[in-house]
């Protein structure tokens, strides 16, 4: 019998286990035990900020084509190992082997490789203040950042955090969910294998106490968060406390807008993917899906029938559409939003159930509602599984206007072949990140984050460095300083 693998948190360039107590990784399709893991307690908390004040330093002074150069070789240390880090992803996340092999792992690759060859470039600005004088300005790292993931996407979310971070001079310490631990430790490795110095990137594993201690910790100059709402509310009450820089990835209830004259079928394809890929566990979903009255019976049969016929199994099966649910506690709420949507007058159009084959995992079939009315709960409210509610309107303005009523604003959609009308729309959508005939596609050339309760600050692009970075300014006097005294 193998012994079941230990994951612990890495600080200072080595494993950092601490015994006593652990929590089981689980695999969601079959709820086997993957792992146990030992989280991080407080003083393991401050070993880890201890780690990377003790490196920043170093780090901060190191020239940036170096910083850049370690965060290429980790890129393509990443892109070697794809096959094998996105089996530990799926079996992770219960998400389907053939979005991690292609996705997952190769955008976590893009990331680091894009702000390695960033981490040169980073530079103030020279300013004339006449003959006498003149000024310039220097963009500094912050210090011991923190990174808290969410476990959707926990590979590319920790080099969402710590590519720009490090890029930057900022040492980290990141902190992956506690449903999907493994692929942190792995990058802790990989980074520790091409010379990353130790105490620059720590992992601490743990659940809410963890990421507690870390947002509180005085040691910590900035805390960037992906999770719920809820919890970015809490983070950034606790970092208030010492002041703290925060940037909140957060969630949403994102709208797509097809109009009369879409392509439907691309139209279709986009609200597929904008609800069914990763079982629905994406942030930036379009879940509320605003249908042209003249299309709208076409498009809900068609989305219908494309639904029925996704594969669901078996996640490592390259065959396989739709995986397992994080947890049994996540497939509880979609679910209970399904009731709920029942209950509220929405009509079920397909899916709506568990299926009841594949018992040992939390799968469910994806789920289109119509019928439903925009102040519906179901409508409302983020429920993070493959739940579509389409709702047919009539005009421009109507559109616009319902689709901003909502207390999200992390993402949107428009299909139209009026790209003057798409243009116009998408001005006027209270959103952080659009599409235009198109969905769900985010390049880390272009900046990502939301409106309103979908969070603070952007993340990817040259934005993100900003966000890494303080500004100082430096006045020059070139001449004799008077004093009227």
């Amino acid at each position: 019998m193998h012994a079941t693998p230990r994951i612990t948190s890495w600080i200072d360039g080595r494993p950092a286990p601490v015994g006593g107590a652990t929590f089981d990784n689980l695999d969601p399709a079959t709820g086997e035990l993957l792992s146990q893991v030992e989280p991080a307690d407080e003083a393991l908390v401050d070993r880890a900020v201890a780690a990377a004040a003790a490196a920043f330093p170093a780090w901060r002074t190191r020239p940036g084509r170096e910083r850049g150069r370690l965060l290429l070789a980790a890129a393509a240390a990443l892109r070697e190992r794809n096959d094998e880090l996105a089996r530990l992803e799926v079996l992770d996340t219960g998400k389907p082997i053939a979005e991690a092999s292609s996705v997952d792992v190769a955008s976590a690759a893009d990331c680091l490789e894009y702000f390695g060859g960033l981490a040169a470039s980073i530079s103030g600005q020279h300013i004339d203040l006449g003959s006498g004088a003149f000024g310039y300005t220097r963009r500094e790292p912050l210090g011991v950042c923190v990174g808290i993931g969410a476990w959707n996407y926990p590979l590319q979310i920790a080099a969402w955090k710590a590519a720009p971070a490090l890029a930057a001079g900022n040492t980290m310490v990141f902190k992956p969910s506690e449903l999907s631990p493994t692929t942190a430790d792995r990058l802790a490795h990989i980074f520790d294998e091409v010379g990353l110095p130790p105490g620059v990137f720590n992992v601490a594993q743990g659940a809410a106490g963890t990421g507690r201690a870390l947002v509180a910790h005085p040691g910590v100059a900035k805390v960037s968060l992906t999770g719920e709402a809820g919890t970015g509310r809490a983070v950034m009450a606790a970092a208030a406390g010492t002041l703290k820089r925060v940037t909140l990835e957060l969630g949403g209830k994102s709208p797509l807008l097809v109009f009369g004259d879409a392509d439907l079928r691309s139209a279709v394809s986009a609200a597929m993917l904008g609800n069914f890929y990763t079982q629905g566990e994406v942030c930036s979903n379009c879940t509320r899906v605003f249908v042209h009255s003249s299309i709208h019976d076409a498009f809900v049969e068609q989305v219908c029938a494309r639904a029925e016929a996704m594969r669901i199994g078996d996640p490592l099966d390259p065959a396989t559409d739709v995986g397992s649910l994080i947890s049994r506690a996540q497939l509880d709420k979609v679910l209970g939003y399904i009731e709920l949507g029942l209950s509220e007058g929405a009509e079920l159009a397909t899916g709506g159930a568990r299926v009841e084959e594949l018992p040992d995992g939390f799968f469910v079939r994806p789920t289109v509602f119509v019928g439903c009315r925009d102040d519906m709960r179901v409508v409302r409210e983020e429920i993070f599984g493959p739940v579509m509610c389409v709702l047919p309107f009539d005009d421009e303005e109507e559109a616009i206007r319902r689709a901003n009523d909502t207390p999200f604003g992390l993402a949107a959609g428009v299909f139209t072949r009026d790209l003057a009308r798409a243009h116009r729309v998408v001005a006027q959508l209270d959103a952080g990140t659009c599409w235009i005939n198109t969905f769900n596609i985010t390049p880390i050339e272009l900046p990502f984050g939301g409106n309103k309760s979908s969070g603070i600050g952007r993340e990817n692009s040259p934005a993100a460095l900003e966000a890494w970075t303080q500004l100082k300014s430096v006045y020059v006097e070139l001449g004799e300083v008077e004093a009227p005294y």
